[in-house]
């Protein structure tokens, strides 16, 4: 049967509107992507009918809110394919990796050692550069291959007995090149180190086997997923959670108080201090869900046929060069590219004239744009609901440029 892709876009109003006279052709989905009907609907049925805070009350629209908000950490959990007590909800995917830089990281000793890579986005440098800061650890870096791929052949030279984690993105948000998670996990088990995956790119393009994966740590974003801003996700396996401490204190998060000392709630409680994002994680539960009853085969087909569509005529304008894997082997739906001699902010502007929604810069990682000697490139990041008519509207837009700009 084939991917129903108008009846997928037909759930996302945003998709039907007119802006600035021009139909919408939302290309910047590695940055934000959009929000369907079924997560709308029950972010607004939790706000106008069963606002309250969570875990405490007893009346009945903050028991109601409490079984909401745990109905969406079990909709995470069977998305991840794990169990519910094993899903953190933070403020999104930088906070998750912030948590486990310093949760985790308050357990590593001066000298340990945390392995990147060059094409890691931001998010997955600094925490642990400020861990570095804070507890003398050491980082080391694996460098990326000229088609924008995580050299891995790389890897065992860089491991030591003193490597106790390799944090790597899933999908890179620049080259959309997909991680060989079998081989890093293999690495890392000869040396005894953690495994952490940044999912941000992965997730939102189907559910994610975490235990068939082997890793330790898991993050994603619900905004880059069809959920709401303002919410992420820290899966880790259970002996872990239990050996961490908390990262913030305050409510919720504690067995008992008193001035001489303060015990902890067991995971996941212990890392979501506060009043956490309610009506965001109840968003990102309604998200799962919607993706889980996706054709996610049929939907993987069609972004491919997109990215092949895309390359195809990207090769055709004289200039364009690509930033990633020339192929669709081992790739995802996100596509940088260079005009020669146009900034790619002018490029993005130029599409935007023409109703096209692209990102444009150094998209948080500067590291790759020094590997490659780039001020930035013009990236294209697909989602089920894009169709060849985005598509060609980029094309379209990208010969203009090509013809105007230069």
């Amino acid at each position: 049967m084939k991917f129903d892709v108008a009846g997928i876009r037909r759930q996302f109003p945003i998709l039907s509107a007119i802006i600035g006279g021009q139909p919408v052709h939302y290309l910047d989905n590695g940055a934000s992507a959009q929000t369907p009907d079924a997560v709308l609907d029950a972010v607004r049925t939790y706000e106008t009918t069963g606002r309250a805070n969570v875990l405490r009350g007893v009346h009945r629209l903050a028991e109601r809110a409490t079984e909401a908000y745990e109905n969406a950490r079990a909709e995470v959990a069977a998305f991840l394919g794990v169990a519910p007590m094993e899903v953190v909800f933070t403020g999104g995917c930088t906070a998750a990796i912030n948590l486990v830089s310093h949760s985790y990281g308050s357990l590593l000793k001066p000298g340990d050692r945390i392995i990147l890579s060059e094409l890691e986005h931001h998010s997955n440098i600094v925490p642990w550069q400020l861990l570095r800061a804070r507890s003398g650890i050491e980082i080391d870096v694996i460098p990326v291959t000229l088609d924008g791929r995580i050299d891995l052949e790389i890897l065992p030279r860089l491991l030591t007995s003193r490597t106790r984690l390799i944090s790597l993105a899933h999908v890179s948000n620049v080259t959309g090149a997909l991680l060989d998670v079998r081989a890093v996990v293999a690495a890392a088990k000869t040396v005894g180190a953690r495994v952490m995956l940044d999912g941000a790119q992965y997730a939102p393009h189907g559910p994610v086997d975490v235990p068939g994966l082997g890793i330790d740590f898991y993050v994603f974003a619900g905004h880059k997923a069809y959920g709401p801003n303002g919410i992420g996700v820290l899966w880790a396996r259970p002996e872990l959670l239990d050996a961490m401490p908390p990262f913030h204190g305050g409510g919720s998060m504690i067995g008992r108080v008193t001035f001489a000392e303060t015990t902890w709630a067991p995971p996941p409680r212990r890392f979501e201090a506060g009043t956490p994002p309610i009506g965001p994680a109840i968003g990102l539960g309604a998200a799962c869900a919607w993706m889980r009853r996706l054709d996610w085969p049929g939907a993987h087909a069609h972004e491919m046929a997109l990215v092949q569509r895309l390359l195809d005529g990207l090769q055709e304008i004289d200039g364009t060069h690509i930033l990633g894997p020339a192929s669709l082997q081992s790739r995802y739906p996100v596509v940088s590219f260079m005009l020669d001699g146009v900034h790619p902010h002018d490029v993005a502007q130029t599409l935007d004239s023409f109703g096209v929604a692209v990102r444009a810069g150094h998209h948080c990682a500067q590291p790759l744009m020094d590997r490659f000697d780039l001020d930035g490139t013009t990236r294209v990041s697909m989602a089920p609901y894009n169709d060849n008519t985005d598509i060609d509207a980029l094309l379209t837009g990208v010969k203009h440029a090509a013809r105007t700009l230069r």
